[in-house]
Formats: C-alpha cells, structure tokens, sequence
C-alpha cells in the first residue's frame, strides 16, 4: 500500500484529529505523522500491526531453519562435529586439564 500526500499528517493536526485519524486507520489507511517537518511516527490497524508481527517471527524462524541446514551441511561435510561429538570432546579435555 502506498501512502498519499493526505495521509502524512503533521503532529499538531494529528493530536486535534486523533479520533477521525483513528477510524480512517481502522478501516484500511496508513498515517504518517510528522514532528518538525520529518516523519515521527506511523499510525497503523493494530491487527496489521499483529500481522507484521508475525511476518517477523516467521522470517527470524526461517533464518534459524537456514542456519540448521548449514550447521547440517558442515556436519555431513566434514567441516564440523555433531553436537553430541563435540561436547564428548570438550568434556574430555577439560578432565585432562
């Protein structure tokens, strides 16, 4: 969704409009309220706000199931040790320390 020049509004107006800047996000705009000439902050369904939300938990647990398939990928390579293998070893060290 783009934003139109109606939807930045500036913070004093904002603070007067609240209400009837309110409703017209919850029925599908997006605000940009300015402080000073320069955007402030933006104002937002809180459901879509939900929704991008979890658009971020998604992406941060698909970033994690990349980094696994890599950990994996060294594992079956060669270029590292399982966990289990790893520890074992480390512990083994450490009583030899």
């Amino acid at each position: 969704m783009s934003i139109a020049i109606e939807d930045i509004v500036p913070f004093s107006q904002a603070r007067a409009r609240l209400t009837e800047l309110a409703e017209e996000v919850r029925n599908g705009a997006e605000k940009i309220v300015t402080k000073n000439g320069e955007s402030y902050v933006a104002l937002i369904d809180a459901r879509k706000l939900a929704y991008y939300h979890r658009l971020e938990r998604e992406r941060i647990n698909l970033l994690l199931l990349e980094d696994v398939e890599r950990g994996l990928a060294d594992v079956e390579a060669g270029a590292a040790l399982p966990a289990e293998q790893w520890l074992a070893d480390r512990l083994q060290r450490r009583e030899r320390e």
